[in-house]
């Protein structure tokens, strides 16, 4: 059996999908947004949190089928509002075996995963198969400002949103807003681009930047620096995703 590395579990979510849902945070990313609001999701391994109230250990190891039983006692519930259960993260597709072995336990619970999108296409298709929604997140359409500001090219990410859209499963985008990064006209008609023809798209999120994003930071020995302004109120562009219901988080 399968384990793997989690740093939270939040019930009652309203957000990451369709009725009152169970989300569940992996630890892990590949990338490095500069407006990452959840700093002890990046490492792969448990790590030193420091509390208000003394040091603690975020993350814990747990196998594929313990998680699932402890996920299934609210089945009952997520049939009664129509909830279900979110995977999310850091990255939850580093973790892919654990992963999809838990995934293939909800037997009768509606799932979803939000990712950034960024692994091999083999893993997305092998969770994409094993959900009933996925979050899709994008953070810029610009390879050089993706670059520049995540660590990494979205190449991976653009190839797996081709998968998504000839797919045929009801997805979610969501686009963090960050003020001089990625909140131009410009580029919200490039990531727009990107959604033609995506005939299952449900809807796009536009996710307000946390001002409060650097203060977990230091709670994991890191350094908050992210290179724009922090205090400024991102521009927000509905009207180019005019084709698809839009709404603000």
């Amino acid at each position: 059996m399968a384990s793997g590395t989690i740093f939270s579990i939040e019930e009652f979510a309203i957000n990451d999908g369709p009725g009152i849902r169970t989300t569940v945070f992996l630890k892990g990313c590949p990338l490095r947004c500069a407006w990452c609001h959840n700093p002890e999701g990046l490492l792969p391994a448990p790590q030193v949190f420091h509390g208000i109230y003394g040091d603690r250990i975020t993350g814990r190891i747990v196998e594929a089928g313990d998680l699932a039983a402890e996920l299934l006692r609210n089945r009952d519930f997520f049939a009664m509002n129509g909830g279900g259960v979110t995977f999310t993260g850091g990255e939850p597709t580093m973790q892919p075996r654990f992963l999809c072995e838990v995934l293939d336990r909800l037997e009768g619970v509606h799932k979803a995963v939000e990712t950034s999108g960024w692994c091999a296409p083999g893993v997305y298709a092998d969770v994409l198969e094993r959900v009933d929604l996925v979050l899709q997140d994008i953070k810029l359409a610009s390879p050089e400002a993706h670059r520049r500001w995540t660590g990494q090219d979205n190449s991976p990410i653009l190839r797996n949103l081709e998968t998504l859209k000839r797919s045929g499963k009801p997805f979610v985008i969501r686009i963090p807003l960050i003020p001089g990064v990625n909140d131009s006209l410009s580029e919200m008609e490039s990531v727009a681009a990107l959604l033609r023809g995506a005939l299952a798209l449900r809807r796009v999120e536009l996710l307000r930047y946390h001002k409060t994003a650097g203060a977990k930071y230091p709670r994991v020995d890191l350094h908050y620096d992210p290179g724009f302004d922090r205090e400024a109120s991102p521009a927000v562009h509905t009207e180019v995703f005019s084709d698809f219901e839009t709404i603000i988080l």
